[in-house]
């Protein structure tokens, strides 16, 4: 695994610890299941923090446009990330990285997205990096307008 720091994407500093609201910029487009989402900013944050099913929602980093709430596996760490942490494939074929994991700041479980079989068995092929980056966690009241 190639571990990069913030190359390809940045995070915004504005994130919340009840739905693990995080707001992120890709400077690429990037996969995640059934679309692919142009570069940009956008919100991903937790459904039903309550549930033992997880579930992401994407968001523009406006909240005015959804792209989708999408069913994930939970995804451990041996130690908590001190960072939002993704985890990207690169497809050997070519087009965008896909997502595969996000994992919130200081939680040791996160999120695996999921892929159709025939897909996460190429994707499991295909190379995989570690993205880190540096986020500083802050109240609710002060993520009213998540697009910074």
């Amino acid at each position: 695994m190639v571990i990069a720091l913030a190359f390809f994407f940045e995070l915004a500093a504005h994130a919340d610890e009840v739905d693990h609201a995080t707001v992120i910029t890709f400077t690429q487009p990037i996969q995640i299941p059934g679309k692919v989402l142009p570069r940009g900013s956008y919100l991903f944050k937790l459904t039903d923090t309550e549930s033992t099913q997880h579930a992401v929602q994407i968001f523009s980093a406006d909240q005015a446009v959804a792209y989708g709430t999408f069913l994930t596996n939970v995804a451990e760490l041996r130690e908590p990330a001190n960072d939002t942490e993704l985890t990207l494939a690169e497809p050997e074929a070519g087009g965008p990285r896909v997502l595969l994991k996000w994992f919130y700041p200081g939680s040791d479980f996160g999120n695996e997205f999921v892929y159709s079989k025939q897909a996460e068995k190429q994707l499991a092929q295909d190379r995989q990096e570690i993205i880190l980056a540096n986020q500083a966690p802050v109240s609710n009241s002060e993520n009213t307008g998540a697009g910074n």
